[in-house]
């Protein structure tokens, strides 16, 4: 069998470079997975060394395995051993489970996954008498990760942030919980590159044994390696110098999770003598989905030049739709999906993309109404997420509280030192009185059964009953409102700092906007009605079992994975990229490195969907479309879209990175009742005032202009960054 075959010549080139440093630049749809195959495979029939000699390197167990297949399969039987193929965790694991007695461990240590480490940081904070409402065991957790990432030890840490409080509250827990894991005789999952990285640069010998073992190194998706990574390549490396690298700084998008885009822009400075290697030819989309990635992504200048060709046809154009809401939105890709399908294709090959999961809610909705099956990839149905059932089981109980499981569920969340045993005690004199768990609740109360915990069960129950009051003298969407603050549930998750509690706020929110859109459409609405409709919708979801669904995924889920239609939804400037992204130049490069992998995943045919006007927080939110869409070459494009995008950017030039003074002002107006809102005669605060918005914070007042029906107020807040909105429905306080 000669290996070569079906190879393109720069795939070719690739596996036949085997000495020295070689960096493969694989665009998107290149054929990666097959010549680093092809060059394991050629390196071993070529007796350049035994398969034991190359270790292969990938992010993901199941990369790991279907590489491993392949170059058996390439090879055929080989009675010398195996190439080592597995993801840096296991390949450290291994290395660790010989050698790691020689820096204090012993070779039989415990594995500690994400619960432990909140377990033992929990524990620790109880030692140190640290306040765990103030500082989460989550967000302490992500922070230790991050410093361990970077190979910061926490002796190293402590001596950087001298004088840093908060800095210093971490840092006696870093000491402290390594100081744990120690004794326990434990590593977590960055400890194990870590700790290999330490193995290596304190024992010659055995740093010696593995030089001379791996003659040949290969590593896959290197943009995504992190620093602690990079530097254990780098050390096993650098006796045989045999390094491959492959990976694409343009789809370098994991920045979140330590990715450190560096590592690859700048490999030819590190490695000397570099062969540089670029795999530009795409086996995937069409030419006009390529050019079109093309355009977006040559806007960036922290990349490595590449163009995508293909030698499959030019392809449909790259369709553009505007609507006037999102649920307009949703409604036209489910239009096109239908149509799609009714010419032949098939649901599973159509694909949803967007930029956040909060946009997947109003999608299921009308998926749901169209009758068109779906999955969600990475996520879960937007009212099974958690965060959104909590919010949904504190509106069952202050309707009624009939429902038990709403108010256990919410009972102790947040934290209210009502436990698991006082909880068991309350549904036996349920069961034993025949009542509900909320009367039991409240005869509990007034019998003072529970001793101490009486106490914190009557501020839930005056907590609950402090929003019955507010019922029907407020709308039911500053009801929620209300919850997500008095309840401090939004405060709690701020506290965690990490990209899942994000997330989860911009789940919540999502729900607020569902409820503001439920009042807009009636004029009678109630809660009862409110929680029917959403209990109508999410019981639906699961009634189709069909293999044959559209997906629903973010995405960072969506790379790796391609499909013949993909529609990539919310192509709007403050929502991608977002609002944060835009006057940060890193930023906003990652956000067009998204965007790139996107349109990557679309075979055949790419359509991107905006929204003139969308709900986010409850308020309506104008967008300029996505400066991304005004990048895409009009060539690409229906002559009559092209002509909308460009009439659009006359209309309202879209903000550039520089223009960071305004680059963060989104025009907000309440989702109801506007035209009956009354105007002030004078407003209780003044320019320069500071003041607090329900949702936004604390801010400064920048600007009152007299906008006729209502005052328009620009806000500094510290965390938000600045608001325009109008008085009546900002109601802002001054402070």
């Amino acid at each position: 069998m000669d290996l070569l075959d079906g190879l393109n010549d720069k795939q070719k080139e690739a596996v036949l470079h085997t000495e020295g440093p070689l960096l493969i630049l694989a665009g998107a749809g290149s054929g990666k997975t097959r010549v680093l195959t092809h060059r394991a495979a050629y390196l071993i029939q070529q007796n350049k060394c035994k398969p034991y000699n190359i270790l292969a390197i990938t992010f993901t167990n199941k990369a790991a395995g279907e590489m491993k297949e392949r170059i058996e399969k390439t090879v055929g039987f080989n009675p010398e051993g195996e190439v080592w193929v597995a993801t840096f965790h296991s390949t450290c694991s291994k290395i660790l489970r010989r050698f790691i007695d020689r820096i204090g461990y012993k070779n039989d240590f415990t594995i500690y996954d994400s619960e432990d480490q909140k377990t033992l940081i929990k524990n620790i904070c109880k030692k140190l008498d640290i306040d765990t409402k103030i500082h989460k065991e989550k967000a302490l957790a992500a922070q230790i990760s991050h410093l361990k990432d970077k190979l910061i030890t926490p002796t190293q840490f402590l001596l950087e942030k001298e004088g840093d409080f908060t800095k210093k509250v971490l840092g006696q827990v870093y000491v402290e919980y390594q100081s744990q894991l120690k004794k326990n005789n434990a590593l977590d999952f960055d400890d194990l590159i870590a700790k290999t990285v330490e193995l290596f640069k304190t024992d010659e010998k055995v740093l010696d044994f593995y030089q001379s073992q791996f003659k040949y190194i290969m590593v896959d998706e290197y943009q995504d390696t992190n620093k602690a990574q990079f530097e254990l390549i780098r050390i096993l490396a650098n006796k045989s110098k045999n390094l491959c690298v492959v990976g694409d700084d343009d789809q370098s998008i994991y920045k979140f999770r330590g990715a450190d885009i560096t590592n690859i822009l700048s490999f030819e400075q590190v490695f000397k003598n570099t062969t540089v290697i670029k795999l530009e030819q795409n086996y995937r989309s069409t030419q006009n989905i390529l050019n079109c990635a093309n355009g977006v992504i040559k806007n960036n200048e922290g990349r490595k030049e590449k163009t995508l060709w293909t030698e499959n046809d030019a392809g449909d154009k790259i369709k553009f739709i505007r609507t006037q809401s999102a649920y307009d939105e949703a409604e036209n890709v489910c239009a096109e999906i239908n149509d799609y399908v009714r010419n032949g294709g098939k649901y599973k090959d159509c694909a949803c993309l967007y930029r956040t999961n909060a946009q997947s809610r109003v999608l299921e909705e009308r998926l749901i109404r169209f009758r068109i099956p779906y999955k969600i990839v990475g996520g879960v149905n937007f009212y099974q997420r958690k965060e959104v059932k909590d919010m949904l089981a504190y509106l069952k109980t202050i309707e009624s509280g009939l429902d038990d499981i709403a108010v256990r569920r919410i009972i102790n969340v947040p934290k209210r030192a009502i436990g698991a045993t006082s909880i068991a005690k309350v549904q036996k004199y349920a069961d034993d009185n025949d009542i509900n768990f909320y009367d039991a609740l409240i005869q509990v109360e007034e019998q003072q059964a529970l001793g101490k915990t009486s106490a914190k069960i009557s501020a839930f129950l005056d907590l609950i009953r402090s929003f019955r009051d507010k019922l029907g003298n407020i709308s039911l969407t500053e009801l929620l409102e209300a919850v997500m603050v008095e309840t401090a549930y939004i405060k709690e998750l701020e506290a965690e700092k990490t990209d899942e509690a994000k997330d989860r706020i911009e789940n919540i929110y999502e729900l607020v906007s569902k409820m503001a859109q439920y009042e807009k459409d009636h004029t009678d609405a109630t809660l009862t009605g409110f929680l029917e409709e959403v209990a109508l919708i999410a019981d639906i979801d699961s009634l189709d079992e069909s293999n044959d669904y559209v997906v629903l995924l973010t995405i960072h889920s969506a790379k790796g994975l391609e499909f013949d239609n993909v529609f990539l939804c919310g192509m709007e400037d403050g929502l991608f990229p977002g609002t944060g992204s835009i006057t940060e130049p890193d930023e906003l490069e990652e956000e067009r490195r998204l965007c790139y992998v996107a349109m990557t995943r679309a075979k055949r045919h790419l359509t991107l969907t905006c929204a003139r006007e969308r709900m986010i927080h409850g308020e309506w939110v104008r967008n300029n479309i996505s400066r991304f869409v005004g990048e895409i070459p009009k060539e690409v494009m229906n002559e009559n879209e092209a002509k909308e995008i460009e009439t659009e950017e006359k209309k309202s030039t879209i903000m550039k990175p520089s223009q960071s003074s305004n680059a963060k002002a989104v025009f907000t107006t309440k989702a109801f009742g506007m035209e009956s809102h009354e105007k002030a005669d004078k407003l209780s605060y003044d320019v320069g005032d500071t003041v607090k918005h329900i949702k936004f914070g604390v801010g400064k007042v920048l600007e009152i202009v007299d906008g006729g029906k209502d005052f328009e107020v620009t806000v500094e807040f510290e965390k938000a960054g600045v608001k325009k909105m109008f008085a009546g429905f900002a109601k802002l306080k001054k402070i």
